[in-house]
């Protein structure tokens, strides 16, 4: 036990550090819990300053001394105290340390404080006062310290955190610095209280934590070594221990950057996708570290919320800290963190793709609405993300998939558009009559059948430089298709049309004989800026009013049903304008914009009683 033979020695603390006491103890810190890990993060400090003096100097006091931190609780005496084997501190230190604020920016840090009125981000974080952090939990505090220089004497410091502190020699002080804090309650005295706060914040400080004679920090940092020294077992049992998880991770990106910053990241995509199950909305995963120090546990800016899936750790050296350690300073800083981690993520699973094709679609199978979803939200990803989406075609066979880089190396000569339809399924969309006059050219169609898709595609309008255009819609140019088969002829067929725009007024914008239908009778077009029946339908949802949506109508002229309407509006024009309001019925509801099938059930029913005698 230390002990104290000779008066102590009064002194009173610098102005600018009672103003600081002040504004740790009352303003700074948004959680008092927080002072464990700045003590803590001091000691490792003082540790590895001394690992290098032990390699720099010949002599030095208790050479050879184990390093470590030790965390002693006493519920009854309501004392934590914290002790190190360090590089302790001389009287000259102490006076410096925890009396004054000896750095040139002191004023300027103050004066920047009162005139935001409050502990702005932007103006904290290099003034190393983590020490009085203390006093939010403790009354007084007593250091005994002694430095790592031969023949320097023992000292104890002692303060209420009030007006000032004292100093006096102290006997039988080991090496390094030991801090009892007398706290004012006895919430972390309580060992169970204060190894939660060791393993959330200090879990990886690289010295042994003894709490009460047991090492609490035994989870290695494995994402500071390089990927030859870490095995499967060890990044699996990491991925369970950072991401509170039981399954296995499905893929596993672990990497070091030293500009433009420097970052050692480990991620994990989990081994299921909990959202899928209606489990609710996963919050971000992904902790940012400092020097191994956590900072955030689930830091929301970190990583676009589209990657909200992703678990495991980001450690940057780089971060410019406020005092508190608990916000960056610097929100550009974060941004670039964000684009940066962002990118190698979304090249990795490209190279995961390319490598690996079928684990691949069991990921894009569980966590393709992820990407979706960045898709739509981030627009400077559109790009990466939309190489990454799987989808079916026209050209590939049912269950196998393609993607849009594949599409654009099946396409036709010249071909500056990417078709594609959406539908339920891809029967669905087979049986409609939109592919037909693509699949006559010889026109790839890309499939959609996912519920988003259709919000996806109104964020996606190109790729690789290429238009993304539905095959549904009436602006659409095609080539001419040689056929010799019967039609009618050019005056029947503008007499049909005028005809049949005269009676679907209320229906259709107009009429026309086409040239994209080829075994349908009919079809219903919209143009390229209008709302799709899905869009429509949500928005209708949501109580917005919806325009009158008015497709124009094509009709096939070679088809049977079409000629003999074109006879029959002459010999029997009550029964032809029967039949021609159901053609366009049938296009309309095959195109989702009938909003009441039953009335065209019904009319159906009409017509078929009316047609048998």
């Amino acid at each position: 036990m230390e002990t104290t033979p000779t008066a102590p020695q009064q002194h009173t603390f610098q102005a600018e550090v009672r103003q600081l006491l002040d504004i740790v103890i009352h303003s700074l810190y948004t959680d008092k819990e927080i002072f464990v890990r700045e003590l803590v993060s001091n000691a490792s400090d003082a540790l590895e300053k001394m690992r290098l003096k032990e390699l720099t100097e010949a002599e030095v006091f208790e050479k050879g001394k184990t390093l470590d931190i030790t965390i002693t609780t006493d519920k009854e005496a309501k004392t934590l105290t914290i002790a190190d084997s360090g590089i302790g501190m001389t009287e000259a230190e102490l006076v410096q340390n925890l009396g004054t604020i000896a750095h040139s920016g002191t004023k300027a840090f103050l004066k920047a404080m009162k005139e935001k009125g409050d502990a702005g981000p932007e103006v904290i974080g290099q003034f190393g006062v983590g020490f009085y952090s203390a006093f939010m939990a403790a009354d007084k505090v007593e250091v005994f310290t002694r430095s790592w220089e031969p023949g320097a004497p023992g000292l104890k410091w002692e303060s209420d955190g009030q007006g000032g502190y004292t100093i006096e020699p102290a006997e039988d002080v080991a090496r390094g610095s030991k801090m009892v804090l007398h706290l004012k309650d006895d919430e972390f005295a309580d060992k169970v209280r204060v190894e939660a706060l060791l393993k959330k914040y200090s879990n990886f400080v690289s010295f042994p934590i003894l709490l009460d004679g047991e090492r609490v920090n035994t989870v290695e940092a494995i994402w500071l070594k390089s990927k030859s020294e870490v095995t499967t077992e060890e990044y699996s049992a990491f991925y369970k221990f950072i991401a509170h998880a039981w399954d296995e991770p499905f893929y596993t990106m672990h990497f070091s950057a030293d500009a433009p910053l420097t970052i050692n990241s480990l991620l994990f995509v989990p081994g299921e996708n909990n959202e899928r199950f209606g489990m609710g909305q996963m919050e971000p995963g992904v902790a940012l570290y400092c020097k191994k120090v956590l900072i955030d546990p689930k830091p929301k800016e970190l990583l676009p919320d589209w990657l909200r899936f992703l678990r495991g750790v980001i450690d940057s050296a780089d971060l410019p800290l406020n005092i508190s350690r608990e916000s960056m300073q610097d929100s550009a800083l974060i941004r670039k963190l964000n684009q940066l981690i962002t990118k190698r993520f979304l090249k990795f699973l490209d190279k995961q793709a390319n490598d690996e094709p079928e684990k691949f679609r069991e990921f894009h199978e569980k966590f393709s609405r992820f990407l979706k979803e960045g898709i739509a939200t981030s627009y400077e990803h559109k790009e990466a993300l939309a190489a990454l989406i799987r989808f079916e075609s026209s050209m590939t066979d049912a269950g196998k998939l393609t993607s849009f880089k594949d599409y654009l190396s099946r396409a036709k000569d010249g071909q500056e558009t990417i078709y594609y339809l959406t539908g339920t399924s891809r029967e669905v969309i087979e049986s409609g009559p939109y592919l037909e006059a693509f699949k006559a050219r010889g026109l790839e169609v890309a499939f959609f059948t996912d519920a988003v898709d259709e919000y996806v595609l109104q964020a996606l309008t190109e790729f690789s430089g290429k238009k993304l255009v539905a095959a549904d819609r009436a602006d659409i140019e095609l080539e001419d298709l040689a056929d010799d088969s019967e039609k009618l002829s050019e005056a029947e067929s503008s007499a049909l049309s005028e005809w049949l725009a005269g009676k679907l007024t209320d229906r259709v914008s107009g009429v026309s004989i086409g040239k994209r239908l080829v075994e349908s009778p009919a079809v219903a077009l919209t143009s390229q800026d209008s709302l799709n029946p899905q869009m429509r339908a949500m928005m209708k949802s949501m109580g917005q009013e919806m325009p009158e949506e008015k497709p124009s109508l094509e009709i096939n002229a070679g088809h049977g049903l079409v000629k003999k309407l074109s006879a029959l509006k002459d010999s029997d024009p009550e029964l032809a304008e029967a039949i021609g309001t159901q053609l366009a019925d049938q296009a309309l509801l095959a195109a989702g914009l009938i909003e009441n099938p039953q009335a065209v059930a019904a009319r159906m029913s009409a017509l078929l009683e009316r047609m048998i005698p």
